[in-house]
């Protein structure tokens, strides 16, 4: 597998960890959601992210599920991975664990910890140094989960020292004058790195238009994603806008904290996707009236989408 680098563009879908209703690691369903999000027109997936529920598998599930997605992948698609940890140590290790089995990269968060660009300077130097120089990496701006704020000037400042830092996934809300900012600052002279957007895609249209590469997140319709995404590159915007509008009642709905992966794993479930749509423990559960007004939201969405066309 080729290695991540500057000119990824696309949708890096933001894949579920599959569990059985008794919270076990279902490998079969790994298969299943892979082969899904390829079928969906994926240009890459990212595991062990923060809607993959990483943080409740051990060290060893997380090396065995990254391993059975690369099994499946088998070299299609590029496979970055999630390696955000408390210490250093940890992140090494699972860095030269995943990359050994044929990542294309990783991608760190910063901790909840870091309050002033220095300290996140000084992180993310000791983070490319962990994961090594040879390692692309991945820098996730997500300060609504982290609670770090990144400006753009301190995301250019880790690019420049980094080369290795060859992507951002972009999660700030509001946060489109920040691809604009990056942008221009490209354009100026600046090395340029991949931007994908997160937020379950919810201002991809605008994303694209300010800049960004495509997307990085997920949603239980990834075909959303593609098809946008690629209406745009061909330059029919007006047709990524409509096709956007017809999911965009579920893509919000999903989008409610607590209860948006239970609300995605639902539907990649409904869709066959995986086996169960249960979430390990601790995890939100979803009530009748909860799934009832998720099959409204997919009634509205089909009938939508054919007056789309």
């Amino acid at each position: 597998m080729a290695l991540l680098n500057e000119k990824a563009t696309g949708v890096y879908v933001i894949a579920v960890t599959p569990f059985s209703d008794s919270g076990a690691l279902d490998l079969e369903s790994t298969d299943r959601v892979v082969d899904f999000y390829l079928e969906k027109g994926a240009t890459g997936l990212t595991v062990l992210g923060m809607m993959g529920e990483a943080p409740k598998l051990t060290a060893e599930e997380s090396r065995t599920f990254v391993r059975r997605v690369l099994a499946r992948v088998t070299g299609r698609v590029p496979v970055v991975v999630g390696v955000s940890a408390p210490g250093f140590a940890a992140m090494r290790e699972l860095t030269e664990s995943v990359m050994g089995d044929g990542a294309a990269g990783v991608m760190i968060a910063p901790p909840s910890t870091l309050r002033i660009d220095d300290q996140i300077l000084a992180y993310y130097a000791q983070a490319a140094e962990a994961v090594g120089s040879k390692t692309p990496f991945v820098l996730q701006d997500f300060p609504l989960s982290t609670q770090v704020q990144i400006t753009p000037s301190v995301i250019l400042k880790i690019v420049s020292a980094h080369s290795n830092c060859v992507m951002l996934k972009h999660e700030d809300w509001p946060g489109l004058a920040k691809i604009t900012a990056l942008r221009a600052a490209s354009d100026q002279g600046d090395r340029r790195i991949s931007i994908l957007v997160g937020n379950g895609g919810i201002f991809l249209p605008e994303e694209l238009t300010r800049g960004a590469d495509g997307a990085m997140t997920g949603f239980a319709y990834p075909e959303m994603m593609v098809d946008v995404w690629k209406a745009h590159a061909a330059g029919n915007v007006k047709r990524a806008h409509d096709l956007f509008d017809a999911y965009l009642p579920l893509a919000r709905y999903e989008q409610q904290p607590g209860f948006g992966l239970a609300i995605r794993k639902y539907i990649l479930a409904k869709r066959g996707a995986i086996a169960s749509g249960a979430l390990r423990k601790p995890g939100g559960t979803l009530s009748k009236l909860d799934i009832a007004d998720i099959e409204q939201l997919i009634t509205r969405q089909e009938r939508r989408l054919k007056e789309v066309g």
